[in-house]
Order: C-alpha cells, then structure tokens, then sequence
C-alpha cells in the first residue's frame, strides 16, 4: 500500500475508517526524516492492513501541535482511533517492523480498560 499523505482535512476520516494508522511527523527540511523515508516506505509495503501516513509539519502545524510534537521524525500509531505509541526518532526498518507487529498483536479490551480508568 503507497504511503497517505495526510492533511486536517483527511486526518480524522483516515483514523476513524482504519483499524490500525502508523503516522510519521516529518518536514522536507530535515535530514533524519529524509534517511528514514525510504525504510517507512519499505516496510509500509510489507502490511497490507496498516495504514502508513506521513503528516508534514510544515504544512500541517495545526495537526503537529494537536500532537504536541516537538522533534522530527516523530513515529504515532493510533489502532481502534486510540493513540498507542508515540516516539520521536528516525528507526531501523527492522524495529519499525517490530513495532507494527506489536501493535496488531495488542489487547485492545485491556487499553480501552487503562484509557477508561485514566480518565474517570
């Protein structure tokens, strides 16, 4: 699947409508985000039911600062329009591949149970 590129305008609908959305915070100018965009997209083509999405925070700061994002790269996954990881820093494809496992593997029951208590 070709990696999204997401916008205000696109973000909600693409969390909403997917089980699992993997977003990379990125900006033209910087260096680490221009070495890691070959290995997101390398691994986005190994999971045909993972959304991968990069968000530009040039063009997007409204959504960057939603986010809090305060370093570039910066890696979220949201699964069932819950965030679940938040990292900022470029990964090797082999520990991005581990992450997305991870998370198609969680108990999603057990982290509306955690986001329920946390919130009450």
């Amino acid at each position: 699947m070709a990696v999204l590129e997401l916008n205000k305008d696109n973000f909600d609908n693409t969390i909403q409508k997917n089980n699992i959305v993997i977003l990379d915070f990125w900006a033209p100018w910087c260096g680490p985000c221009k070495q890691f965009a070959p290995t997101y997209d390398e691994i986005s083509g190994k999971f045909s039911d993972v959304v991968f999405a990069k968000i530009n925070t040039e063009d997007e700061q409204e959504l960057a600062g939603q986010y809090q994002i305060r370093s570039i790269p910066t890696l979220m996954i949201f699964r069932d329009q819950i965030a679940i990881f938040s990292q900022p820093g470029a990964m090797s494809g082999s520990d991005l591949e581990a992450v997305v496992k991870k998370a198609q593997e969680l108990d999603m029951d057990k982290v509306r149970e955690e986001v329920a208590k946390e919130q009450s």
